[in-house]
């Protein structure tokens, strides 16, 4: 969940640009920061020199000393899996003599023995991080060049990992290998990049190389080649950024998270965009790469996310059932690699992950297609690992998002699931006039999502009533329980009020015993067939002095407040039923002072267990 960005090139100041790089990849990780550049004196080089800090970038900024010149050089920003955030543990790291410093995004499953090793061969470790082996690895490896100490280094790491390496005896270069975390090159004019993320490149090219696992790059100031850690010369062509650099900045809002909540209506246009078939009243998506036939074949759907991908697969799994008569259910991926689940060839696997690199899904993948299913992939990012995986899949287009607390992105998300279930549908048993009646109401989704928007004031006067609670209960039956998941996990993540939702028909068997006029309960109450049950719950957590906030399409009289959305179809109401979730939990956070883009603990894009 680290970001690592490095440069080689004509520049003779490196360090600000390597910082810049780093603050847009701080959503990555930011509990400690660090740069190492190969020194120069004139034309000379004076070998390595690194910076260090605990804290976020601008500490790191703060102390690179104001001589601190130099052509090549990589830098980390962190979030700590081995060690405390602190200087020591922060990367890079280097090995005992100073030539080597090797910043690194994963997790060694081996560094313990590896440590106990070199301890007993008289090597002194300066940290308690797992990335610390590596550079001691290379360090001591007897291997003529770079490329070789790399190779033999890694090739005796068991885990995941993205690594940059510099080398004071080779400062015309820099190496670089990935296993299971990812790794951007960036091409420029007689310069090179590398990061973990594209959105650290963008400013300077949009050419961009994006490693396999089990590959490495070296790169030169005027050349790049890539090839396996076995040695092997592999091929790369460059392929262009999709979006500008102005796509990572605030856009004049004070906050990300702010940005990308009001990006929703024109991001749920781009998901439709170009998709709709009107003459058959359907969609096209060629991506999937599963015809009629193939799709007709489909006994069963099983979606694979995790966090806020699979609140959406769970909502997603509702659409597929509803519109497609398939059935369908959502599973943590990180539950599903572990209990040895039974691969029916006749079920079709679907595979969510905002960033495409998520590490728990992306090894489900890797397991199920061993044991040859058929993975499809539901990601915002070209070009990931999931989607190089998969058979086919579909991108969601939500566009960039930094803000660590995932919003639009979740939307795009369950609008690219309602394509989904509308295309398998109509390959099956869904009407004409269905199809239609859903094809309407996808339309009228942007406009209704900017209708929600409109009302903010409204939802930023709420929320100064739950900056009091220690902890919220949100409930939904259906197809409001994921939207109720979703919301509780919004809340939690970035306003540190503890909440969790219930199934509002489970209230009975034992959620009741917590309510209380200091426990509020938010409930999604949508106009279809089951409003009845929902004003039941009310009823029964009124009947006991809790306090209700409804998110319905009327006025709710049991509730103390209640949020009206628009109405669409049935099946689509979950879409908007969470956006003004979303802006509480912002506007409750916001109160209560919170760092609303970076909240504490987390990360935005998950590439360890």
């Amino acid at each position: 969940m680290c970001g690592i960005v490095g440069y080689i090139g004509r520049r003779d100041d490196v360090a600000p640009l390597l910082l810049e790089g780093l603050q847009r990849l701080e959503y990555r990780g930011y509990d400690s920061a660090g740069i190492a550049i190969h020194g120069k004196s004139g034309s000379k080089s004076t070998g390595l020199k690194s910076v260090k800090a605990k804290g976020r970038v601008r500490d790191l900024e703060a102390k690179v000393p104001a001589r601190f010149k130099g052509s090549v050089g990589i830098a980390h920003t962190r979030w700590a899996t081995h060690g405390a955030p602190n200087d020591e543990n922060a990367h890079p790291h280097l090995d005992a003599d100073s030539k080597v410093a090797v910043v690194h995004n994963g997790i060694f499953d081996n560094a313990s023995d590896l440590r106990a090793r070199l301890t007993a061969d008289g090597v002194v470790f300066l940290s308690e991080t797992d990335t610390e082996v590596l550079a001691h690895l290379i360090g001591r490896s007897e291997a003529d060049t770079l490329e070789g100490k790399v190779r033999e280094a890694v090739g005796q790491i068991e885990g995941t990992y993205g690594v940059a390496v510099l080398h004071a005896d080779f400062p015309d270069r820099i190496v670089v290998a990935r296993n299971g975390s990812p790794v951007v090159l960036g091409i420029g004019e007689k310069e090179m990049f590398v990061a973990s993320d594209v959105a650290a490149l963008v400013s300077h090219t949009r050419q961009v190389v994006t490693l396999d696992d089990g590959e490495m790059a070296t790169l030169k100031a005027d050349d790049f080649r890539t090839y396996t850690t076995e040695g092997s010369r592999t091929s790369a062509t460059p392929t262009t950024v999709e979006y500008e650099a102005e796509s990572w900045d605030m856009g004049g809002h004070d906050t990300y998270m702010h940005k990308e909540i009001f990006e929703q209506a024109e991001a749920v246009d781009r998901v439709l965009r170009g998709r709709i078939d009107d003459r058959f009243s359907t969609v096209h998506l060629g991506g999937l790469n599963l015809d009629a036939r193939e799709a007709r074949g489909v006994r069963r759907i099983k979606i694979l996310g995790c966090g806020t991908s699979y609140h959406a697969g769970q909502i997603g799994a509702q659409l597929i059932e509803e519109l497609a008569r398939i059935p369908a259910d959502a599973e943590p991926a990180s539950e599903f690699r572990y209990r040895n689940p039974v691969v029916d060839p006749d079920t079709l696997y679907i595979a969510v992950s905002q960033s495409g690199e998520t590490y728990d899904v992306l090894a489900a993948v890797q397991e199920l297609k061993r044991k040859g299913a058929r993975v499809l992939g539901v990601v915002n990012v070209v070009g990931s690992a999931i989607a190089r995986e998969a058979d086919g899949g579909l991108y969601v287009h939500a566009g960039p998002e930094v803000c660590v607390v995932s919003t639009k992105c979740f939307t795009n998300t369950v609008v690219a699931f309602g394509l989904l279930a509308l295309h398998l549908g109509r390959t099956r048993d869904l009407s004409v006039a269905d199809g239609k009646r859903i094809i309407a109401g996808l339309r009228k989704l942007p406009e209704q999502i900017a209708d929600i928007l409109s009302r903010e004031d409204e939802i930023e006067k709420l929320a100064e009533e739950f900056t009091e609670a220690r902890s919220m209960l949100f409930i939904g039956r259906v197809r409001g329980y994921p939207v109720a998941r979703e919301a509780s996990l919004k809340l939690k993540e970035v306003s540190y009020i503890h909440a969790e939702a219930y199934p509002a028909s489970e209230l009975k068997h034992g959620p009741l015993a917590l309510i209380e006029p200091a426990m509020p309960t938010v409930a999604i109450v949508p106009d279809d067939d089951l409003l009845e049950k929902n004003r039941a719950a009310l009823e029964e957590i009124k009947a006991r002095e809790g306090k209700i906030l409804a998110v319905a399409h009327r006025e709710q009289e049991k509730a103390d407040h209640t949020i009206v959305v628009p109405k669409n179809e049935d099946e689509l109401d979950p879409i908007l039923m969470g956006i003004p979730l979303q802006l509480l939990a912002y506007h409750t956070a916001l109160k209560l002072g919170r760092d609303i883009d970076k909240p504490r603990n987390l990360a935005k894009s998950v590439t360890v267990e």
